[in-house]
């Protein structure tokens, strides 16, 4: 089904159904006179001839009278039950096709976004693989980690570990070439180059073996 070709119901009979619920909560009484063809125009912000088709609609289904020089008047507050019960269901049920909808659009935005932002990190990712020869490597900062809130160069990195940092990993983002001011903070996931003998090294210093 396309919802974006979906019919929706004519603002005439949307005003018809909204006299109907107001006379069947009792805001409209039977046997009184509803409001001229402008006054009404003017309170839902459409034209008389609207209007007319409303009454109209709900005179075929008994609920007004339309009497010549009289106006339009409410005859049966149980009729505009019925009709609420039976077209407020598909008016119900256009509201939710029209948020369905509505959703399937952003979904559809969103997935857009999502292909994007994959395309740029694979992109940005084959950049950075291509300017360091060397393997790199990660660990992440844990939340009793003595390196927190303390900068790469105050910690000594490259000298207590032999390991340079070339990238930290913060929530979303990627800091390339963070330097030795860069604050380390929990959650950090630290990329850094070196031999092989250096992994231990930096898992030991990140979890508290410094020798300073």
């Amino acid at each position: 089904m396309n919802f974006d070709t979906m019919i929706i119901a004519p603002v005439y009979s949307q005003i018809a159904l909204d006299i109907a619920l107001r006379i069947s909560r009792g805001e409209l009484k039977e046997n009184t006179k509803i409001y001229g063809r402008s006054v009404m125009a003017s309170e839902y912000g459409v034209s008389p001839e609207t209007i007319r088709r409303a009454m109209s609609l709900l005179e075929d289904t008994g609920i007004v009278e339309i009497r010549q020089n009289s106006g339009t008047i409410v005859v049966s507050a149980e009729k505009a039950r019925e009709y609420v019960k039976k077209f407020g269901e598909r008016n119900e049920l256009r509201t939710y096709r029209r948020k369905l909808r509505d959703l399937l659009g952003k979904q559809k935005a969103l997935s857009r976004d999502i292909s994007e932002t994959a395309e740029m990190l694979i992109s940005v990712s084959e950049r950075f693989s291509q300017t360091t020869p060397f393997p790199n490597y990660e660990t992440d900062i844990p939340p009793e980690s003595p390196l927190i809130g303390r900068t790469l160069g105050e910690l000594r990195f490259w000298q207590q570990t032999s390991a340079t940092v070339i990238a930290i990993r913060r929530n979303s983002q990627i800091i390339l070439s963070p330097g030795p001011y860069a604050v380390i903070t929990a959650g950090d996931t630290l990329i850094y180059i070196g031999d092989i003998k250096c992994i231990d090294a930096v898992r030991d210093f990140v979890h508290g073996k410094i020798n300073e």
